[in-house]
């Protein structure tokens, strides 16, 4: 599948911004089942600096810097992006079970599964507890392959609670999410990676786009789609595999990869420091995903 996406962020302010320093995750990487084609980034007022690097995990990471003052900042991301499966004929019945996985983890000598402990640590906003390890502990006998029990944790998060926009914000703990059964994205994918880093299995947190179709006969509407999230978990032998908690369901061509990390915080679209401005800037957001 190739796709060009459109990510347009909107600050106003109700005082007048005299400096800012941004940074924004905005770009969608190359990795294996994913193509970056081209790109293109435009900040209005027009950045005094600006530079783009790769951060730790490999993410494209654009800093900016603004010098003149202004009531309103504007980001437009372009990109198009070449998209295909993540893996081909996955079988979760079989292979890896969830004891052989730990056994290896626990025991690894290769570079991959040692560079893959780093995500079983706790970060900023994802921190595992014994009440998220029994939430997830049915799902994973020791004998069920790792990646059958994944899908069944996804399923469950998916059945057990209630996608709510107005729930929750990107600072709601992880235990409220998990006494209400309601949230957005982001805390489904920081409560399945807590549940797996609990248990003993790295997992990512991964940022990025979903597609999404209008109901039969209507048009889709532009700048109707939205920022995703969802989560990848290494299996040792296997490699890395993505799942989303939102939808339940493996990830597909239509999922489109901007970044990951940690958690959220590692990964955020735009943040930034800012002088002046005045409170409660408003924020618009659209994000149009069109097939090419």
């Amino acid at each position: 599948m190739r796709y060009r996406v459109k990510h347009i962020t909107e600050y106003l302010y109700s005082g007048r911004v005299s400096h800012c320093y941004n940074l924004a995750h905005m770009i969608p990487r190359t990795t294996l089942r994913q193509t970056r084609l081209n790109n293109s980034m435009k900040i209005s007022p027009v950045a005094a600096h600006s530079t783009t690097r790769e951060d730790y995990f490999g993410n494209i990471a654009h800093h900016f810097e603004i010098q003149r003052p202004h009531n309103k900042l504007v980001i437009t991301a372009t990109s198009e992006v070449e998209t295909g499966p993540q893996h081909t004929a996955i079988n979760l019945d079989f292979g890896t079970t969830c004891e052989q996985a730990r056994d290896l983890l626990n025991n690894a000598t290769q570079p991959d599964s040692l560079l893959a402990r780093e995500f079983l640590i706790d970060s900023s906003m994802i921190k595992p507890s014994d009440e998220l390890r029994d939430f997830a502990a049915p799902s994973f006998e020791k004998d069920r392959p790792l990646l059958s029990a994944v899908m069944d944790l996804t399923s469950r998060i998916f059945r057990e609670f209630t996608y709510s926009p107005q729930s929750t914000t990107i600072a709601t703990p992880l235990e409220e999410v998990l006494k209400t059964r309601k949230g957005v994205c982001q805390d489904f994918a920081h409560l399945q990676i807590a549940c797996l880093r609990a248990l003993g299995f790295p997992a990512k947190y991964v940022s990025g786009y979903l597609e999404t179709l209008p109901p039969p006969g209507k048009e889709k509407l532009v700048g109707a789609d939205a920022s995703h999230a969802w989560i990848s978990v290494y299996s040792p032998s296997e490699g890395w595999f993505e799942f989303d908690p939102t939808n339940d369901c493996l990830v597909s061509e239509q999922h489109i990869i901007t970044a990951w990390g940690r958690d959220f915080y590692d990964v955020t679209p735009l943040k930034g420091v800012i002088f002046g401005g005045g409170k409660s800037p408003a924020l618009n957001v659209s994000v149009d995903v069109a097939r090419l």
